[in-house]
């Protein structure tokens, strides 16, 4: 029999009402098995990506050896046989989820880290986050000779790296990401040396790590604490920092400007156990259910999360409201991987294959669901059904985000804006096309003070990225103005 090609993981069958996460990149330094340090990472970040993942390492003896594969780590990078194939004390790896090239039909070419052979060495690199002038870069650099591997956007990287005249790899880094624009934050690696760098305005996190005798670059300080390692500090917007084994150098090789650092990871894209610019994640999403509670109150029974996103800020709009917190929604923890070709029969069942509604504690009551967002608007009326069938008095929604009436651009898979719930329609009509009692946003100003930002959003000069919420983009989106996108004018 004639064997099938992979088919590629995918990582939400049944929810497209999501905006999905990212990329996470970790890479260690200084330690025996450097790989295994890497997957355990990985494994932490996989929140961040669920479709594919890759490492790459470095060993004196062996040189550079990688593996890239579908899924998830824990099912791949956890067998020896595979790991073995990966020594050195030197690691970096990635965790996709496609934001640019192939999305929903990605080749095992564009699944990171990328690698390529230079005249001073090799170098890998891993990027979380979307140039927003790649396919520029791309004609131009095809034009001028160069041959792809892979549809993805953070190949243009390596490419340039190549056409730089610096005698060193780092300084033909410095030279190529000048050239880029958008979001990126890199890990990358030579024989010797572990390099992280992050755009300019800090789009994407980044942070660094002590694990014993060595270091650890991560998406997030839950991939740190998962290896151990001792969290030092957060590489800073427009920062690279080069470890070898006489420490850390640090280089500032772009303009400096104002950090806009990506709200919505506050929201929704990082572990909340995480911490980010100094604030615990899990803190912030709470206080974002206690702004929600100032801001739009009701009268009910039960505050209850939609798991598991909506849970930090359902306990926080309890505490601030005194209505009751109650785990009105059951996630199904074992979904996993056994829907990746779901029959149409299974596929109808939708939200019902991970959440089941608690009968018993619902029935009778008046319900305040508190959800991360909402994108398209089809995922809140299938809860919003078993809510009702399950016998609630009352259905309210409250969300932890204000209205994503735009498209993001810097490495977050967004559906068109004309796919956006909040792009045509008012709160009103989304509240009747959900179709529920209530149905209330947290303001701009909320979430900047849930942020820590006790003033609000500085509308002359944001202190965050929120252009999924505001059509304001601190970078213009190029690739996408070129094909026609309209973005905000100045007086809307």
């Amino acid at each position: 029999m004639r064997q099938q090609p992979p088919q590629p993981f995918r990582s939400h069958p049944f929810d497209d009402d999501k905006l999905k996460e990212e990329c996470g990149v970790f890479g260690v330094i200084g330690v025996t098995d450097a790989a295994n340090f890497v997957a355990l990472g990985m494994h932490a970040l996989q929140h961040r990506g669920q479709e594919a993942g890759g490492i790459v390492a470095h060993d004196p003896e062996t040189g550079f050896n990688s593996a890239r594969r579908f899924g998830y780590v824990r099912d791949n990078f956890t067998k020896a046989s595979l790991m073995e194939t990966l020594p050195g004390p030197i690691a970096i790896g990635h965790v996709r989820y496609s934001t640019a090239g192939s999305k929903g039909n990605t080749a095992i070419r564009d699944v990171q880290p990328f690698f390529g052979e230079f005249a001073m060495g090799g170098c890998a690199i891993a990027h979380n986050g979307n140039l927003t002038n790649a396919a520029a870069l791309r004609r131009e650099l095809i034009e001028r000779g160069s041959i792809f591997q892979s549809s993805s956007d953070s190949e243009c990287i390596i490419h340039l790296m190549a056409r730089s005249i610096q005698k060193n790899i780092p300084e033909r880094m410095k030279d190529a990401l000048r050239r880029v624009e958008g979001a990126f934050s890199v890990v990358a690696m030579t024989r010797t040396k572990l390099i992280g760098v992050r755009d300019p305005l800090g789009v994407r996190p980044l942070v660094l790590g002590r694990v014993g005798d060595g270091w650890a670059l991560s998406s997030e300080t839950c991939g740190l604490d998962i290896i151990g390692a001792e969290f030092i500090r957060e590489i800073e917007p427009g920062e690279m920092v080069v470890i070898d084994a006489k420490g850390v150098e640090s280089f500032r090789p772009f303009e400096q400007r104002k950090s806009r650092f990506c709200i919505f990871e506050h929201v929704y894209f990082s572990r909340p156990d995480s911490i980010l610019g100094g604030r615990s994640v899990y803190e912030t999403r709470r206080q974002i259910g206690v702004e929600l509670a100032k801001e739009a109150p009701v009268e009910a029974d039960l505050v209850c999360p939609v798991p598991d996103s909506g849970t930090p800020a359902a306990i926080g709009f309890s505490q601030q409201s005194g209505i009751p917190y109650a785990m009105g929604i059951i996630r199904n923890q074992y979904m996993g991987r056994t829907f990746i070709e779901p029959t149409e029969q299974i596929r109808n069942m939708g939200v019902r294959l991970k959440l089941n509604v608690n009968r018993g504690l619902i029935k009778g009551k008046r319900i305040i669901l508190v959800d991360d967002s909402v994108v398209r608007g089809t995922t809140s009326i299938k809860i919003r059904e078993m809510i009702l069938d399950a016998g609630a008095a009352e259905v309210h929604f409250r969300i932890a985000s204000p209205p994503t009436a735009w498209p993001c651009f810097y490495g977050v898979d967004t559906p068109e804006r004309e796919k956006l719930l909040a792009s045509t329609m008012t709160e009103e009509e989304m509240r009747a096309f959900i179709g529920v009692d209530s149905l209330k946003f947290i303001s701009l100003d909320g979430l900047y003070r849930a942020a820590g930002e006790a003033e609000g959003r500085n509308n002359a000069s944001p202190q965050y990225c929120d252009a999924c919420f505001s059509g304001e983009y601190p970078v213009a989106p190029a690739d996408m103005i070129a094909k026609g996108f309209q973005v905000k004018a100045a007086a809307e």
